[in-house]
C-alpha cells in the first residue's frame, strides 16, 4: 500500500502527515457532515508511477490546505487526523514552535519569553507641549 507524506501549514506551523489515501478518504467523508469539503482527488489512479503518486500527493496537500483556509473553526477530527493538540483561537495567527508526534505532553509545554508590545516607539520621547 501507498503511504502518502502531506505537510501542512496551519497558524504559520509546519505539520506532517504520513496515511494512505483509505485514511483521506475516510476523512473526507466525516468533514463533509461537518464543512463545506473541497473535492478530493480520485478514488482511482490508472497507474502507479512516480509522476502520478506525487500528483496524488500534491493533491491532497491542497485538500487539506483548502480545508485550514476556508473553515475558521476546524472539526476535533480534522485536528486529530493532523495530530494538532492546540490551534491558537485567533484566526490565522501567527506563532513559533512545533509539535511533534514523539514529544511527550510535558515536553510540548512551550517555554518562551513574553512578548511585549509597545503602542509607540519607547525610544523616542514624547513631544513637549
Amino acid at each position: 500500500f501507498q503511504v502518502f507524506k502531506i505537510e501542512v501549514l496551519m497558524s504559520g506551523r509546519k505539520h506532517f502527515v504520513e496515511k494512505r489515501y483509505s485514511e483521506f478518504h475516510a476523512l473526507h467523508k466525516k468533514l463533509k457532515k461537518f464543512i463545506r469539503t473541497p473535492e478530493i482527488p480520485s478514488k482511482h489512479v490508472r497507474n502507479w508511477v512516480p509522476k502520478v503518486l506525487e500528483q496524488r500527493r500534491q493533491g491532497l496537500e491542497l485538500y487539506l490546505q483548502a480545508i485550514i483556509l476556508e473553515n475558521e473553526e476546524l472539526p476535533k477530527i480534522f485536528l486529530d487526523f493532523l495530530n494538532v493538540r492546540h490551534v491558537p483561537t485567533l484566526p490565522k495567527v501567527e506563532s513559533c514552535g512545533s509539535f511533534d508526534e514523539t514529544e511527550s505532553e510535558e515536553s510540548s509545554k512551550l517555554s518562551h519569553q513574553p512578548v511585549l508590545l509597545f503602542l509607540r516607539d519607547p525610544y523616542v520621547l514624547p513631544k513637549a507641549n
